[in-house]
């Protein structure tokens, strides 16, 4: 009895394992790739894939010649050629502001007013003071027009001439101390009014109306940041820069795009103004500034770009979509659609490339049909079935789905 129970037990054993075995089998007869050239062949079972079952559908796209503009890529700094801080070079009272925040200014507008009375007397105080020694230096004048005369027919001594002559030199001397007086009183009356240095766009106001100010307090009243043009600050890797360096200076305009962090909005194109004079050591790199007109104004300070430097332009090019580009054991190669709609393997030689589109500068020639979609199924001299790209979605569509219950899952509940 022992002996027949055990024969039993292998025996189910066995037949679980011809049942698993089974169930792989059929699993992998669904899930094989169908490759269907024709509707008949697809009623009539599942075939093969690649070259044994029939032509491989594909995409496919002439290739192309054109121009193709050659960028190098960085990343730059928004920069203000002019950022000032305007304070006040009198002390008093702000008794006007005469701007709005954001405001957008040319040089000399009136911004703000400090207290002008206590300069006004000053300058009173100064011109009072300079008529008082006028009038003194006007009769020493007299004196000594006076002396002169007496001094002529020897009646006064040579002595009392040259003490009136010390005199009158005193006065002028006073006299001139006293019209600076007046001009510095009247510069500080003029300095109560607080205008705009330069042309920009004004920031937020720090100081409100009725405070106190200091005479070049550390707190700025408003900070005028010129907007137009602006500065983009930007590194390139020195193995970059021969081809930079040489059109640059040899008078060549190098043109520079700022685009958003996502590459998606261009913010303006400008030029290529100026080259430091020495590579970092620690990076590598040498910086570049670029001059934008920023007309729109979306280029603001201590903003990141994304730069592009347009180095070159190469005229009759030959390009192809980047997708088309493969890469294997030979380097890189493309799939050539032939006129019997057989694909050749073709090693290429590549150019310069922007992500979309790739200059190809030996290896493909324009005209030539290159396979876009479907290289994944391909060898060389493959036979393909060339389809539009809807035709090729509706392929796809048609292909089985591996569900949680075809994998061996139990569905949630």
């Amino acid at each position: 009895m022992p002996v027949a129970h055990t024969d039993s037990s292998s025996r189910l054993r066995w037949l679980a394992v011809a049942l698993i075995a089974t169930a792989l089998v059929l699993l992998a007869w669904w899930l094989w790739p169908e490759t269907p050239a024709n509707d008949d062949q697809r009623s009539g079972g599942r075939p093969g894939f690649g070259a044994f079952g029939g032509p491989v559908p594909v995409r496919v796209t002439p290739v192309g010649q054109g121009q193709f503009q050659v960028f190098y890529k960085a990343l730059g700094t928004v920069t203000p050629l002019n950022t000032v801080n305007v304070r006040s070079r009198v002390a008093g009272e702000l008794v006007e502001v005469r701007f709005e925040e954001g405001q957008r200014v040319k040089a000399g507008d009136l911004l703000a007013v400090i207290d002008p009375r206590p300069y006004r007397v000053a300058l009173q105080q100064a011109e009072g003071t300079l008529r008082q020694n006028q009038a003194q230096l006007k009769n020493a004048q007299i004196d000594l027009q006076r002396y002169k005369g007496l001094y002529a027919e020897d009646s006064i001594a040579k002595q009392t001439l040259d003490t009136q002559e010390a005199l009158v030199s005193q006065y002028q001397g006073t006299l001139a101390a006293n019209q600076a007086a007046v001009n510095e009183a009247r510069l500080n009356l003029e300095f109560t009014q607080i205008r705009a240095p330069i042309d920009g766009r004004l920031g937020l106001r720090q100081l409100d109306l009725g405070n106190l100010v200091a005479a070049n307090d550390t707190t700025p009243l408003v900070v005028i940041t010129q907007t137009q043009p602006m500065a983009v600050t930007f590194t390139l890797p020195e193995g970059e820069l021969p081809p930079v360096l040489t059109r640059f200076r040899g008078g060549e305009a190098l043109a520079v795009q700022a685009w958003d962090r996502g590459e998606r909005t261009l913010f303006g194109e400008g030029v290529l103004e100026s080259v430091d004079n020495q590579i970092d050591a620690a990076t590598g790199t040498l910086k570049l500034k670029a001059r934008f007109d920023n007309e729109a104004e979306l280029l603001l300070p201590n903003q990141f770009v994304n730069v592009r430097l347009r180095v070159e332009t190469l005229d009759n090019a030959t390009l192809i979509p980047s997708a088309a580009l493969q890469f294997g054991s030979r380097g890189n190669f493309a799939y050539v659609v032939n006129a019997d709609s057989k694909v050749e393997l073709r090693s290429v030689e590549v150019g310069p490339s922007n992500g979309e589109t790739t200059v190809i500068s030996q290896g493909l020639a324009p005209g030539e049909r290159i396979v876009v979609e479907g290289t994944d199924r391909l060898r060389d001299g493959s036979e393909v079935e060339v389809v539009d790209p809807a035709t090729m979605a509706r392929e796809a569509a048609d292909q089985p789905k591996v569900g949680v219950e075809e994998k061996g899952e139990r569905p949630a509940r």
